[in-house]
């Protein structure tokens, strides 16, 4: 190298952290998330601790999943190497492989227990291009349950109509074959929200938003219309299908899929779908290029993972469990939904076995399969084991993000209020200062496992995470992928379960179960009713989404 370039090169190291500073823009600001924010000392209510823990057993638990934590790791491995797990996936089973071992390693007895089977479906490689009127790679990710291409396969595209008549809609399938339908509306802007609240007049939003409401109506319209589209479009030759769903962000779209797909089938982001759907509305000839690969393995036999460290004494009948779902949706890597959850259970259940915890009572981790189907593991499970249904004194769920733990409630259980602000009570301000109790609450409504062991009268509990936005960057979207997970809340949330779970494992009374009277009204003003339990779904042909 010679001199002059060395000293070149030296220069622009040591400018640019100044021309990074300089082109950085300035952040907008942010309003404060009350949530967030731990409650303010004196506000503090009855059941945050203003006392230094003395429990050793508490100490011990805190020290091991505070200062050796193993959570970040675990979480990688499991959202970077292994991946999404949609049930009945190769990565779902290496999953489920990966815990049993992980347990093994730490001395923590594990197995798989199937309820079923289900459609496995390995995903592989994706390419889209716009080949005409222009070239352009697209960025595109296929729907779980895609069929293959076999091959790279060109077409041309046509947009989902209005159909007048039965006559139109079979001459409009006829002239399918070969070709890629849209069927989703398209944004008219992909810009965000946020950038049109602050940039945009007040008669653009309100000419913007009449414009894409009036195309969603009128998509949702032409899908209802098109009940069995998918099959006719099998039947008739299409190439594929081009679906949309944005998720209120540049960039970010959620992706689902369904066995029932018959054609190959994958999502388009925001301006890509736009631009596709501009040219072939506008007649302008847009033709793609399309290598979907993808593998139907058949009915597989699909199962929970279930981890136990049995009780010692007169109470080791008795059960509490740790609860998360372990499948996700495949367009990220499933880190918020729900490996984080996983990571917490799987995570608390090393830092108790660390911490030389002897429960009195039976300590179950149920890692849940086929949550993202209806919660059919966890149903599955409650319809097969009705002995410990009947023996639960506890169970706590997670399956809501990455954030801290700041949200809990009794689920409708009179009794169990009394007991969980106890529990509360003995843990470390440190973890209880963030945490909005929120008394008897309500039962689920059955987005999540707990509810199905509280539809049975049994003592289920959700932690609620902060939310870090999960509604609309990561749930079931293409961006739920590690970099999402915050691994300081993921270690606190690990760290607070063992504590909750060791409580409850001590408890020298069993958790009640009468249930509130009276449940509040919903929306429509029709008073609240205890959600009803229902089986797991047991295989795919049962599947109706």
């Amino acid at each position: 190298m010679t001199l002059f370039v060395r000293r070149l090169s030296l220069a622009a190291v040591a400018m640019a952290p100044a021309l990074l500073t300089a082109q950085r823009p300035a952040e907008a600001p942010t309003a404060p998330n009350t949530m967030a924010r731990p409650i303010p000392q004196d506000q503090w209510p009855a059941w945050v601790r203003r006392t230094p823990v003395t429990d050793p057993v508490l100490l011990r638990i805190m020290n091991e999943g505070m200062q050796q934590s193993k959570a970040a790791d675990l979480a990688q491995v499991l959202t970077d190497s292994i991946g999404s797990r949609l049930t009945g996936s190769p990565g779902f089973m290496a999953a489920g492989d990966w815990l049993v071992k992980q347990y093994a390693g730490w001395g923590i007895a594990a197995r798989k227990e199937n309820w079923g089977t289900w459609s496995g479906f390995k995903r592989g490689a994706l390419h889209v291009d716009l080949v005409a009127p222009r070239t352009r790679t697209l960025e595109a990710t296929m729907l779980s349950w895609s069929p293959s291409t076999n091959g790279a396969v060109t077409g041309d595209v046509v947009v989902l109509p209005d159909f007048a008549t039965p006559d139109a809609a079979h001459a409009w399938l006829m002239a399918t074959r070969g070709k890629f339908v849209m069927i989703n509306a398209p944004n008219i802007t992909c810009r965000s929200n946020a950038q049109m609240a602050e940039f945009a007049t007040p008669e653009t939003m309100t000419s913007m938003r009449a414009q894409q409401d009036s195309l969603r109506v009128g998509f949702n319209t032409r899908n209802v219309a098109a009940a069995g589209l998918q099959d006719s479009l099998k039947l008739y030759g299409a190439a594929g299908v081009v679906t949309f769903g944005w998720s209120n962000y540049p960039g970010i779209n959620k992706v689902f899929g369904s066995p029932r797909q018959r054609v190959p089938t994958f999502d388009l982001s925001c301006e890509d779908y736009g631009l596709v759907y501009r040219l072939a509305t506008k007649n302008q000839g847009p033709r793609l290029r399309v290598d979907l690969q993808s593998e139907f393995l058949g009915e597989v036999p699909v199962g929970n993972v279930l981890a136990e460290i049995k009780g010692t004494g007169k109470k080791a009948s008795e059960i509490v469990m740790l609860s998360a779902h372990m499948d996700s949706w495949e367009a990220g890597s499933g880190a918020t939904d729900n490996a984080t959850g996983t990571i917490t259970m799987l995570e608390a259940m090393r830092i108790l076995k660390r911490a030389g915890v002897a429960p009195k009572r039976t300590i179950i981790a149920g890692h849940w399969a086929g949550e993202e189907q209806g919660l059919n593991g966890s149903r599955s499970f409650v319809k097969d084991h009705p002995e410990v249904v009947a023996k639960l004194h506890a169970l706590f769920n997670q399956d809501n993000g990455t954030g801290r733990i700041v949200g809990l409630s009794a689920s409708g259980l009179v009794g169990a209020d009394t007991v969980l602000r106890n529990y509360l009570s003995q843990l470390p301000s440190d973890f209880t200062q963030w945490m909005r109790y929120g008394g008897v609450g309500t039962p689920g409504t059955g987005g999540t496992d707990h509810v199905s062991f509280v539809c049975a009268g049994a003592p289920g509990f959700s932690f609620n995470a902060l939310s870090w936005d999960y509604g609309s960057t990561t749930w079931h979207t293409n961006r739920d992928t590690f970099d999402k997970i915050i691994a300081d809340d993921l270690k606190h949330n690990a760290t607070l379960t063992a504590m909750m779970i060791y409580l409850a494992s001590e408890d020298p009374t069993f958790m009640p179960r009468t249930q509130l009277a009276t449940l509040p009204a919903g929306p429509s003003g029709t008073p609240g009713t205890w959600p009803t339990c229902v089986d797991g779904i047991r295989n795919t042909n049962g599947y109706r989404r």
